[in-house]
């Protein structure tokens, strides 16, 4: 099965543009990256000629004689069977982060040779690039950040007529009971395999829940491998703890994260470095709370209050040991935890349509109100709840002190607007850009 994702429409852009840089593709392990490039070289180009510099060692060599760009290019040709042609031929950059050479080329490629195409990607790159103090060629390269499958990609592969009814939805209205219905199932499925391309693709292909379960651990103990292999040895047991610690700090009610819950008496120096790794990794989301809903919200923000989300739903379900049965059957005892992989799902739709990363506000342990969004001028509260039920005071505080134009709840509640409440069902979170422009 395959997953048509939504990046390569990116790409696409990307390769009619005139003014074109190189691209240096940024994301987490396992979310598809080569997948991606070569998916998109083998529809939009004649040619795709990839080099991986973790399996071929010598390409090394190829960069360090020299930085002239038709010399490297003459040399390219001797390690692919297809011929290298400007316009015709995409060239892939593979784990590049293993070749320093590679990297500072692609200032070269962007000056001296813009007719080329090229997709740069690594596996942990800015995990490397801060260990080995490399330089990335600003403003030379463009950068691009790719993310796991989302709900829309999802569900236009899981049920193809429904993902076309909501993509077209051209009115805020409620949903008729039926595809509510149907969408929260497959939002549930979502919520068991997450957003890894191989997870998906076993949910998809029936292939059974222990496959899906195999796909997520596996891809867990490849990333506490990659602890072990890319950290400073000081830092590995604290990123692993930390690692770990996820579901547990984000399963209180007010989930800022407090550092006694990775182990009693830790302090915040000693793991400002395992979370920074993380953060590099792409691992993880550090949400910081803001003191004011002022305009930039960066400016506002108290850098010791903070929450922190994994990247992925799916992953962060296996990394709590939480059974698909107990979501998809709407067990009576996951309560607290429920609201947790809800905001998490929520954040993990929201980071790709947004400008940087949200915040949150709380008012002396009075109120807290999940993510602010920044949209131009305007700052948006968002609160999100696992369910129907809508009980709660925190939005309410914060619209009598900051009286905002427009608020989001997202719960498994129908679709509609009133008095600047946008209120969405939580399946609906990838079409929020969309909705918003419905209202403004």
């Amino acid at each position: 099965m395959k997953i048509q994702r939504d990046i390569i429409e990116q790409l696409r852009q990307w390769k009619s543009r005139e003014a074109r840089k190189p691209i240096l593709l940024r994301g987490a392990r396992q979310i598809g990256k080569t997948w991606v490039m070569e998916e998109f070289g083998k529809d939009c180009f004649d040619f795709v000629a990839t080099f991986n510099f973790d399996k071929t060692k010598e390409l090394a060599g190829v960069f360090e004689k020299s930085k002239d760009i038709q010399r490297i290019l003459r040399e390219l040709t001797l390690f692919t069977d297809v011929p290298i042609e400007p316009g015709k031929t995409l060239l892939i950059f593979d784990e590049i982060q293993a070749c320093e050479g590679a990297l500072n080329s692609l200032k070269y490629f962007c000056e001296e040779a813009p007719q080329y195409h090229i997709i740069a990607a690594g596996s942990l790159l800015g995990v490397a690039i801060r260990k080995k103090n490399m330089s990335v060629p600003v403003g030379k390269v463009e950068i691009l950040r790719m993310y796991p499958v989302t709900f829309r990609e999802f569900l236009r592969a899981s049920y193809s007529q429904l993902f076309d009814y909501v993509d077209s939805l051209a009115q805020i209205e409620p949903l008729p009971e039926i595809i509510l219905h149907k969408l929260e199932v497959e939002f549930k499925r979502y919520l068991v395999c997450g957003g890894m391309p191989e997870a998906v693709v076993s949910l998809l292909g029936n292939e059974g829940m222990h496959k899906v379960e195999d796909v997520l651990q596996n891809i867990l103990d490849l990333y506490t491998l990659d602890f072990s292999k890319y950290a400073a040895s000081a830092d590995i047991p604290r990123i692993n703890s930390l690692w770990h610690s996820l579901p547990s700090q984000l399963a209180k009610e007010n989930r800022k994260f407090i550092y006694k819950v990775i182990k009693s008496g830790a302090r915040a120096r000693e793991y400002e470095d395992a979370l920074l790794w993380l953060e590099e990794a792409g691992l993880i989301y550090r949400i910081f709370n803001v003191t004011k809903p002022g305009i930039p919200l960066s400016a506002y923000q108290d850098l010791s209050a903070f929450k922190v989300y994994a990247f992925d739903c799916g992953l962060l379900r296996r990394l709590a040991k939480l059974s698909p049965e107990v979501i998809l059957s709407g067990h009576s005892g996951y309560i607290e935890f429920k609201g947790a992989l809800a905001e998490n799902a929520i954040l993990q739709a929201l980071v790709p349509k947004s400008d940087g990363l949200p915040n949150y506000w709380s008012s002396e342990n009075r109120a807290e109100v999940d993510f602010l969004l920044q949209q131009g001028a305007e700052i948006i509260p968002v609160e999100v709840k696992a369910e129907h039920r809508i009980s709660g005071k925190s939005l309410s505080v914060y619209t009598s002190k900051f009286a905002p134009s427009l608020k989001i709840r997202y719960s498994t509640n129908n679709l509609k607007v009133s008095d600047g409440l946008l209120s969405l069902p939580s399946f609906l979170a990838d079409w929020t850009q969309k909705f918003l422009h419905g209202i403004v």
